[in-house]
């Protein structure tokens, strides 16, 4: 099957990559020039002179030194891990100067390489100039503050550095609102501080004659914060209610109008965008960085048998992808569980693909915890990136993936059989019926001719004798229509 048999929406007809004949820039390229034109100037060092006096800062990642644990797997395994972080570190916008790997059966509860390793590395922060260190895992307010005290820099983990690039790319009202949420929550448990300059005095004569008891600091500046932060969340999940709403309402009228739902999953920079613009000629945004998308985007296209089909891209997922993260963007995640089918995106020119399978489905099986009683849609597997496969790893990736289909979206290859497997895989349901409809519904032949396959057609005097093959859905509005000398 050809791009052009497709007949996408025609407000979304362009090729993937291509100016429309308007030369109108789509929607993917506005987002990406206004992303290019927002680039992070190195400032001053951030070294820290005295720690005790510091709370909790916004991260400005410039020049950092990446430093993880390796507890199991292989030594190319960690250096894939560690690779990761790099990108992910890179899309943060900061420039990666070292990195360093400790070998433990598990982090160390203090300072999450060991006393040695952490002395190791300041002095590579201070041979290198680096401002701030990336830690590859989730670190507790102690181990941060641990490590901060021996490294003199800034120190952050891999969960801060996902939610800071969540910041970043995040248009839509809605996303921006998740993003901040996920934020607060790891923020609140993280706000440090200690001294006297972290407290608030009563203010006037109060301190000296409030009574016995009652002389001292008043509320503490940390205390302050964290119920301001938790009003703030509050407020964050009232909104977040109300557009869950929203997005509710429009999932059940595509429901309703019997249209069925794709979702694209998979791991970020898996190619998920690029797949659903070379399948539907939409303009969705296409980035060679990690999280490009955030905002589902919904595209509409018609298969070569007529029937119209909704294909939606959804945020990429990531190994150890924070619990802040899966809370904040359930509403949004709920897509996933509510499709007819999901389009399970697998990067095949990574180093460890099965690896990334893995991760994604940990995260669907949280998803779908809450949803369609712990149960997921019916998954069909896409390799893409088949251009850039030897024949060795496509061989290796088709025994240890059986029945994925191999595709290329930068090419179009293998296109054709994945359309025929969605084709296979939403008519499942579908219903083989002969009726005879009379010439006064013919609002009935439209939706047929629009969401189901017509086998054969005779006219007659009152109407118009059919046999279809519809979803079950409009099988049942036809039910009365049925002919019986069929």
């Amino acid at each position: 099957m050809t791009e052009s048999e497709l007949s996408p929406d025609p407000a979304v007809s362009t090729p993937p990559g291509a100016l429309r004949t308007d030369d109108a820039p789509t929607t993917g390229q506005l987002q990406l020039d206004d992303r290019a034109s927002l680039q992070r100037v190195a400032g001053l060092s951030t070294e820290l002179t005295d720690v005790t006096e510091v709370e909790y800062r916004q991260l400005r990642l410039e020049r950092v030194v990446l430093v993880g644990v390796w507890t199991s797997g292989t030594i190319a395994q960690a250096n894939a891990n560690m690779a990761e972080l790099a990108a992910l570190a890179e899309t943060a916008g900061s420039q990666v100067l070292d990195a360093l790997i400790q070998r433990r059966s598990s982090p160390d509860a203090a300072t999450y390489i060991g006393s040695g390793k952490a002395g190791e590395l300041r002095e590579i922060v201070v041979a290198t100039g680096a401002d701030t260190v990336i830690a590859d895992g989730e670190l507790t307010p102690a181990q941060l503050n641990a490590l901060e005290k021996v490294v003199k820099v800034k120190v952050i983990d891999r969960t801060a550095l996902i939610l800071d690039i969540f910041a970043q790319h995040a248009t839509s009202r809605e996303g921006k609102a998740q993003v901040s949420l996920a934020q607060m929550e790891y923020m609140l448990p993280r706000l440090r501080g200690w001294g006297e300059s972290m407290s608030r005095q009563a203010g006037g004569r109060a301190g000296s004659n409030g009574g016995v008891g009652l002389r001292g600091p008043g509320e503490t500046k940390i205390e302050t914060d964290r119920r301001r932060i938790r009003e703030r969340m509050a407020k964050l999940r009232r909104e977040i209610r109300a557009m869950k709403t929203a997005r509710t309402v429009k999932r059940l009228d595509r429901h309703r109008s019997g249209v069925p739902t794709i979702t694209v999953v998979g791991y970020t920079n898996a190619g998920k965008s690029s797949l659903v613009n070379a399948m539907t000629g939409s303009g969705v945004l296409v980035q060679d960085a990690l999280f490009a998308t955030l905002d589902p985007t919904t595209r509409r296209a018609r298969l070569d048998d007529g029937r119209e089909v909704v294909f939606t891209d959804t945020v990429g997922f990531v190994r150890h992808l924070p619990t802040q993260l899966v809370e904040a963007f359930r509403s949004t995640l709920e897509e996933v569980a509510d499709a007819d089918l999901l389009v399970h995106v697998v990067d095949g020119s990574e180093a460890f693909p099965l690896d990334q399978v893995n991760a994604v489905r940990t995260v669907l099986r949280e998803v779908s915890d809450e949803a369609r009683d712990g149960t997921l849609p019916p998954e069909l597997l896409v390799v893409n990136k088949l251009d850039a496969m030897d024949d060795l790893k496509h061989a290796e990736l088709a025994a240890a993936l059986p029945g994925a289909l191999f595709v290329s979206a930068r090419t179009g290859a293998g296109l054709p059989e994945l359309f025929d497997a969605i084709r296979a895989e939403i008519g499942r349901g579908d219903v083989e019926m002969f009726v005879d409809l009379p010439f006064s519904r013919g609002d009935l032949v439209s939706r047929i001719h629009a969401d189901g396959e017509i086998h054969s057609t005779e006219h007659h005097a009152t109407g118009t004798k059919m046999r279809v093959r519809v979803p079950a859905a409009l099988a049942g509005e036809l039910v009365e229509f049925t002919r019986v000398d069929a």
